[in-house]
């Protein structure tokens, strides 16, 4: 039996193989386009917007899709302790205390028994150990999962925060364009007085009026949806939402370097937990393969008896005990459940894959949008101008009899929608670059450090 024990003891550390992990992904050597800046952790001080910055640590620390995603790491954390009790001994303890009254005989008899007893399962085929590693890669994973919510945490306040600024700003534009489609149409009734032109011309010019004013309370309506999501965000309720002075809409600062797709893969927390979950699917197929073989369980126990507590402990009786229970026939289901587990680590295995190529098309993306949005406003400018040159020309013309009104109110009409069409391609601008520290971003090292 001592033999058996020994020989036993020396294949603790044996573990099942388990299929090897062959990544399913080529890593290209660079991104499209290179930057000039590191990004940094906190990404979002780049802007230097004071507001913003106290958004996202409000949000850091009070929003509730984010303390949800922590308390999921400190259960993942705890599950970590529950498996890990596994690789020690238990002990557990009883006490007993008995008596009987004989009314018939007038007696009474009390017996009182107490007991220690431990048992511990020696770890052949390191089913034990997989199984903690496996929690272990669970909760880095829920780890990185946290630091994943607070990039994106931080990146849905910037992009809401700086679509209130052009909210704003398009309810300015509005009332603007309202105001001036009023004087507009005060000035043609009195052309219109004096016989200058026709009362359709009236008519058209009202229905632009509309047209703007319509345009003014969609722009009211989406600062306050706006402003009721960023209270949500930061953990508040709409009704609580304060006061904001909105900075004018910023231009993005220096491109921010995307180093080499290599890099970004080890950067990117949303990869780094899809590998993670590859490493537990792994570790939790070598368990189940260890549950097809037999196990090894040592047993101890130490009690004492007496009929009279002060005789308790002076006879003691101790007991030791090997058991090896192996598996004869279970229908398949050993088998069956090893195939399940190798199964999840393959779909884990192009999960990461797709995660990571994923990466590279989210920075690729960002890039190309930039660049190309530069393109889009540089020719949105150029067309406010020809259109601010041509209603001058348009108005002169009518002015002297040489064309109508209807050729003036198309081309006002035009005008006003490509500022509002400026206005919102320069917040896609910064959306895109936004978009773009998202995908590069790395997380934080913990919420006490937010």
């Amino acid at each position: 039996m001592v033999l058996v024990t020994i020989i036993c003891i020396s294949l603790t550390y044996c573990s099942p193989k388990t299929t090897s992990i062959n990544l399913p992904i080529d890593t290209p050597e660079n991104f499209s386009v290179q930057g000039v800046t590191e990004t940094p952790d906190k990404w979002w001080t780049v802007f230097e917007d004071e507001q913003l910055n106290s958004l996202i640590d409000s949000a850091l620390q009070n929003n509730m899709d984010l303390q949800t995603t922590w308390y999921r790491l400190q259960e993942s954390q705890a599950i970590i302790d529950r498996v890990s009790a596994e690789m020690y001994p238990s002990f557990d303890g009883s006490a007993q205390a008995e008596i009987n009254n004989r009314q018939s005989e007038f007696q009474q008899s009390q017996r009182f028994r107490i007991g220690l007893y431990s048992e511990y399962e020696i770890d052949l085929w390191g089913r034990i150990n997989s199984s903690v590693e496996a929690q272990q890669f669970r909760a880095a994973a829920s780890f990185e999962d946290y630091q994943t919510a607070v990039i994106s945490l931080s990146a849905e306040i910037s992009r809401t925060w700086y679509n209130l600024v052009v909210a704003t700003n398009q309810l300015q534009l509005a009332e603007n364009q309202v105001e001036t489609n009023e004087k507009t149409l005060s000035l043609i009734k009195i052309r219109f007085g004096s016989g200058q032109i026709r009362g359709v011309d009236i008519l058209r010019q009202i229905q632009l009026l509309e047209a703007t004013k319509e345009q003014k309370i969609n722009a009211e309506l989406n600062v306050k949806i706006l402003e009721n999501q960023l209270a949500v965000l930061v953990g508040k309720s709409p009704q609580e939402k304060p006061g904001y002075l909105l900075p004018p809409l910023p231009e993005p600062p220096a491109l921010p370097d995307p180093g080499i797709p290599a890099t970004l893969i080890q950067r990117r927390p949303d990869v780094r937990s899809a590998y993670n979950l590859l490493q537990a699917a792994d570790r939790e197929a070598a368990a189940a393969i260890s549950n097809k073989y037999p196990r090894l369980t040592l047993s101890a126990s130490i009690s004492s008896g007496a009929y009279d507590i002060e005789d308790l402990f002076t006879d003691l009786g101790r007991g030791i005990a090997a058991n090896l229970l192996a598996p004869v026939f279970r229908g398949g289901e050993l088998n069956a459940e090893a195939d399940r587990a190798e199964a999840l680590k393959q779909q884990r295995l192009y999960q990461y894959g797709n995660v990571v190529l994923t990466a590279f098309r989210e920075v690729e993306d960002a890039l190309v949008q930039e660049q190309k949005q530069i393109q889009i406003i540089k020719s949105i400018q150029e067309q406010v101008e020809l259109a601010a040159k041509t209603i001058e020309q348009l108005k002169t013309e009518y002015l002297n009899g040489m064309s109508n009104y209807l050729d003036v109110l198309t081309a006002l009409d035009e005008e006003q929608q490509l500022r509002r069409d400026l206005l919102r391609a320069k917040l896609a601008l910064i959306e895109y670059r936004i978009a773009l520290y998202r995908a590069l971003a790395g997380g934080l090292e913990s919420q006490q450090n937010l």
